[in-house]
């Protein structure tokens, strides 16, 4: 026995009463039920968790009647997929459950969905399996190992082959593309060469599946643990210039008169430095954010007379170009915005020199950061990716001498919650306004007051309004 199945076999027992309880219901009902794809192969690799994956000659509807009454939720989203999700609570744990009836799926030349068939053999379903390392199975409840497509061995070589050829899988389902490049940054695996240039030949053929799927697979290849890994095999086969452009955008030519950083590389590196800031697992917000913190060079990029190369407003740019982007791929309206707002504050540190600025200006880039200040803290230390060490250490020590500042003045003055000294109504009170735009510029104004100056007494305040309100023209 391979040290991969001891693994997958201690991995199994630990699961087995649920898998094999439910293996039973549908054995006793005349169907065959298999632990099989994911949870096979995370079980090889010592990681398997609580969800779990099961294929079955069973359709839909059967499945549904075995599962009601045993499992402690049912639902079926997924069945026009073939699928029935459980959850079965024991006392080692909630398990979640995905039941599929064999199948096989292709897609036609100008379909987004899927056309699913049912099979009557595990396998027909294995052969049409993204890969092999996913197209493994388990026979319960008698625990057979079945792996036509020789998944064992190429789960411990680490690599990605197809079980049917590349070209095959890849017609049937595009986005089994970008999961080679998820499993790579996930798992650390390599695709074979004929994936990579099948991968390299139908990149186009990525743009007939929907931005919701393909976003899904960003997602999961950027919180993997090797999400370079994964975006690399992307630019390189030519998929990311259908679903992120402005990736492989970033590779400027440089000649040996106009030198300035390879900002792909430079993009690729601050990805990896803000993953080593994480404190509490992935953060896709700030991962977006890092990997598009530049993409607004290539369109502000000019060359100077003195030879220096300038990208001026690249992140206001750049803000622009991640919004746009992340909207066409379907993500969440926070998200996007948290990420475009992220890219446009990336720079404003820069500013701050060896510690001029005033207390003032910190208070704006507390307030202009606002929640996402944790967020810009890690980004923009990540942003320094010089060799130069003493440069570097310098720029450190500088960022640590503005949070030391920034906490100090949270201290003395709640900085988190920065408003001015008089609300809306008081305003109105004191003014004798009804709502109205009036009382919103009074209101900015006190609020730059109190930026500007830090707290204010309440009858500082009100002398303060009563003179900008004087000095408005009436009528």
């Amino acid at each position: 026995m391979t040290e991969a199945q001891t693994r997958g076999l201690q991995e199994l027992l630990r699961v087995s009463p649920v898998a094999d309880e439910i293996a039973r219901r549908f054995q006793a009902a005349g169907h065959r039920l298999a632990l099989v794809g994911g949870s096979v192969r995370d079980a090889l690799l010592g990681r398997l968790g609580n969800d779990l994956d099961f294929t079955t000659d069973a359709r839909p509807q059967q499945v549904l009647k075995l599962v009601r009454g045993w499992a402690d939720a049912v639902w079926d989203v997924g069945i026009a997929f073939g699928t029935v999700g459980a959850r079965k609570d024991t006392p080692e744990g909630s398990f979640l459950i995905e039941i599929t009836t064999y199948r096989s799926e292709a897609y036609d030349r100008t379909s987004r969905k899927p056309e699913v068939t049912y099979g009557d053999t595990i396998e027909q379903d294995l052969v049409r399996r993204d890969f092999t390392v996913n197209a493994m199975a388990v026979d319960l409840p008698g625990r057979g190992f079945i792996d036509p497509h020789r998944g064992l061995e190429d789960l411990e070589e680490r690599v990605l082959r197809t079980p049917a050829t590349p070209e095959e899988s890849f017609s049937d389902d595009p986005l089994r593309m970008m999961r080679a490049a998820r499993f790579a940054a996930q798992l650390d695996f390599d695709p074979a060469p004929e994936v990579v240039a099948a991968m390299t030949a139908m990149a186009e053929r990525i743009t007939i599946v929907s931005a919701e799927r393909v976003q899904a697979e960003l997602n999961k290849l950027l919180t993997a643990a090797h999400p370079v890994k994964g975006l690399r095999l992307l630019v390189d086969t030519g998929l990311a210039d259908h679903v992120l452009p402005e990736l492989p955008a970033l590779r400027l030519e440089r000649d040996e008169h106009h030198r300035h950083k390879d900002v792909y590389e430079h993009s690729l590196t601050v990805l990896e430095q803000a993953i080593d800031l994480e404190t509490d697992g992935p953060d896709l917000t700030l991962r977006l954010a890092a990997l598009l913190h530049d993409i607004g060079k290539p369109r502000t990029r000019r060359f100077e007379s003195d030879g220096r190369v300038s990208f001026h407003h690249h992140e206001i740019v750049g803000a622009k170009m991640t919004r746009k982007r992340m909207r066409e791929l379907k993500y969440s309206k926070e998200l996007t915005e948290d990420v475009s707002r992220l890219v446009e504050l990336h720079l404003r540190f820069h500013g701050y020199g060896g510690g001029e600025w005033t207390d003032s200006a910190v208070r704006r880039y507390v307030t202009d950061a606002g929640p996402l200040l944790e967020r810009l803290h890690r980004l923009t230390r990540s942003d320094c990716t010089t060799r130069n060490k003493k440069k570097a250490a310098a720029l450190a020590r500088t960022y640590d001498s503005l949070e030391v500042r920034i906490t100090q003045l949270k201290q003395q003055e709640e900085l988190d919650a920065v408003r001015p000294a008089l609300d809306g109504n008081q305003i109105m009170e004191l003014l004798g306004l009804r709502p109205g735009p009036q009382v919103g510029k009074a209101y900015k104004h006190l609020l730059e007051l109190r930026l500007e100056h830090g707290p204010m007494e309440y009858d500082v305040a009100v002398a303060a309004l009563r003179e900008w309100w004087a000095a408005q023209p009436q009528g």
